[in-house]
């Protein structure tokens, strides 16, 4: 039964492949909140006004289960990233679909920069360069696990880790956002990446 299988993704794959319909959708369902995360990463306050990130995440959802039999991908890593790639053209077909009503917004556009681009479906992504201690903390292998935790902390805890390691804006900026000072920022992050690293190791230890 999937249920058993519940942490082992290429097994999860292999039989959503071979037709299991209730794989599928655990296959599915286990993503959604992550996919949540990096929809909320990638658009900017301007355009949450119009679009919610939910929309882009049902978007993906859909565009996902509709051309799941071109994933050629057989772990987590390359799910992942396929799910990624997906939804990051669909955000940026949302910002260009915007870019005419809302020229004067247009310099604070996100710019998607995501390594998924430019691979082919089901491929893993390199590591990026230069990662440092935060950005490692946030690393391929443990996205799932990092973003069920993070679900679990304090709503500005996830906006502050979201603003400094997933869009690695400067502090300034992240304050800038928060309607916060920068120490004050500081301080936010610091405690939110300590959180966030208790709540994994207790989950280890568990």
């Amino acid at each position: 039964m999937c249920e058993a299988e519940k942490t082992d993704f290429s097994k999860l794959i292999e039989r959503a492949r071979a037709g299991d319909a209730e794989c599928r959708d655990r296959l599915f369902a286990l993503c959604r909140r992550y996919l949540g995360f990096v929809a909320r990463s990638q658009v900017e306050t301007w355009l949450r006004v119009k679009v919610d990130a939910s929309d882009l995440v049902q978007q993906t959802m859909l565009e996902a289960h509709r051309d799941f039999a071109d994933f050629e991908g057989k772990s987590e890593k390359e799910w992942l990233a396929w799910l990624r790639k997906i939804l990051s053209h669909n955000a940026t077909d949302f910002v260009r679909h915007y870019r005419g009503t809302a020229k004067r917004e247009a310099r604070r556009e996100v710019r998607f920069r995501d390594p998924a681009d430019s691979l082919s479906p089901g491929a893993p992504e390199p590591a990026a360069p230069d990662r440092t201690p935060s950005q490692e903390f946030l690393a391929l292998d443990n996205e799932l696990r990092v973003t069920a935790a993070l679900a679990e902390l304090p709503a500005d805890y996830q906006e502050v880790i979201m603003l400094r390691n997933l869009q690695r804006l400067p502090f300034g900026d992240v304050a800038e956002r928060m309607g916060r000072s920068r120490p004050a920022v500081q301080m936010l992050w610091m405690r939110a990446i300590k959180k966030l690293q208790a709540a994994l190791g207790e989950e280890e230890e568990g």
